[in-house]
């Protein structure tokens, strides 16, 4: 921690420097919280490090200041020096968003910046994302050389409004089928990159999975947007699916209550506090299975309200997966409440608005 502690109070002094222009080691002291000796030890080792670090007198007082003026290739980026520190040390995250496709592009767009930079300044950076890190989704197996053949074709035919033709194979209806469809948007999401594409033989709008495409050709023909995306992919989901978003209200635990409040889930979500310390959290997003195993996820702290096939659903789930451990167990396990094969009709009361 202490390390941590270093880098970043010398990656702050840094910012301070640029933003005002000059300091003095005692304000830099004061800012920071340490010892004006230790700004002194900090100051060093960025001028160590390779940093257009100066101190000049003025009216008896010496201030230090950041000079940019020997990194003229810098200059020519457009990037500041505190823009192309903060770009460079963020790379962990940025190379979690990316995802596969892109990450040798990344990689070296990574490299040409960090070829601006002395070998001293690179090594000072390096040491930053000890301090921001991210962990990576679980992303889909794919085969890396025909993957990346499959999304430049994909991006090339969007670019100048292609048709193509392709095998996919649809994991809903378990066969390979080929299709011709006219690609709108590429998105990544959850460790995937997906395909919102025009199907004209159906007339709608569907998603695909890249990583399920089997072959892919792009066609001579080109055609004109029927439709308008929304800026978003998938808005009307907790998840990276396509539906028609309706009204839900799950009810959360009162020791879940404070997981929920600190995020927000979906754009639409409103809260309403309940005097037991619980909440009921309101979301207009459809009803698929990213929503349902999102709710399942909490266990017994969260309850569905509305709508009532999704609480339908949940209940059928928790009763199926019970029917999975129960003959298994070595002792007696209580009756179902519920008899989800039996009663499939049960009506749930919809919660008061």
């Amino acid at each position: 921690m202490a390390r941590n502690a270093e880098v970043v109070r010398q990656w702050n002094i840094l910012r301070e420097l640029e933003a005002s222009r000059r300091g003095t080691i005692n304000g830099l002291a004061e800012q920071c919280g340490v010892t004006t000796r230790t700004i002194r030890r900090d100051l060093d080792a960025l001028q160590e490090a390779g940093f257009p670090l100066l101190d000049e007198r003025i009216d008896g007082r010496v201030y230090w200041k950041l000079t940019s003026h020997p990194f003229r290739k810098l200059a020519e980026t457009g990037f500041t020096l505190s823009e192309l520190c903060a770009f460079y040390f963020s790379r962990t995250v940025l190379e979690c968003l990316a995802g596969a496709p892109f990450s040798a592009d990344l990689k070296t767009a990574f490299d040409k910046l960090a070829g601006v930079l002395t070998p001293r300044m690179r090594q000072f950076l390096d040491n930053l994302p000890v301090v921001l890190a991210a962990k990576e989704e679980p992303r889909k197996r794919r085969d890396t050389t025909a993957h990346k053949a499959t999304v430049s074709k994909l991006v090339e035919a969007t670019l100048a409004h292609r048709r193509v033709q392709m095998t996919y194979h649809s994991f809903s209806s378990g066969r390979v089928k080929d299709y011709v469809v006219e690609p709108y948007r590429l998105a990544y999401g959850q460790g995937g990159l997906y395909l919102f594409a025009f199907v004209p033989a159906y007339v709608q709008m569907r998603t695909f999975a890249v990583e399920r495409i089997k072959k892919l050709s792009v066609r001579e023909d080109p055609f004109d947007p029927v439709e308008e995306l929304s800026k978003k992919p998938f808005p009307d989901s907790v998840g990276i699916h396509s539906g028609k978003p309706e009204a839900v209200a799950i009810q959360f635990a009162a020791s879940a209550a404070p997981y929920i409040r600190e995020r927000e889930w979906h754009e639409t979500q409103k809260i309403r506090e309940l005097p037991d310390g619980s909440l009921v959290l309101s979301l207009r997003v459809c009803t698929d299975w990213a929503l349902q195993s999102w709710v399942m996820s909490f266990g017994p702290f969260a309850r569905v309200l509305k709508p009532s096939a999704l609480a339908r659903r949940v209940l059928e789930e928790i009763e199926e997966a019970r029917e999975q451990y129960a003959p298994h167990l070595q002792f007696e396990v209580p009756q179902p409440l519920y008899d989800a094969k039996a009663q499939r009709a049960l009506v749930f009361a919809e919660s008061p608005r």
